[in-house]
């Protein structure tokens, strides 16, 4: 199967661009962006299995990126896309 390339913007209500995140191989669904106490937190998870004749094999990944956000940008501003 082919991995997908996906980044992840975050942005300021007032136009500012806070980050690209490079969140490859996750579907959109597997994310969580967390925005509280000053801090964003993205977060995704994802486990495939695939089963054959011969054996059973799991994939688990698992990416965290934590930042503080930048004076004058307050929690309720932070919008996202992927």
């Amino acid at each position: 199967s082919r991995t997908k390339r996906l980044g992840m913007m975050l942005n300021s209500c007032s136009g500012q661009n806070l980050a690209l995140i490079d969140v490859k191989g996750f579907d959109p669904k597997d994310i969580t962006v967390t925005v509280k106490d000053g801090k964003v937190t993205v977060s995704a998870e994802r486990k495939m299995e695939c089963n054959t004749p011969l054996a059973k094999t799991s994939n688990y990944k698992r990416f965290v990126k934590e930042f503080c956000l930048p004076p004058g940008v307050c929690d309720k501003e932070v919008t996202y896309s992927v």
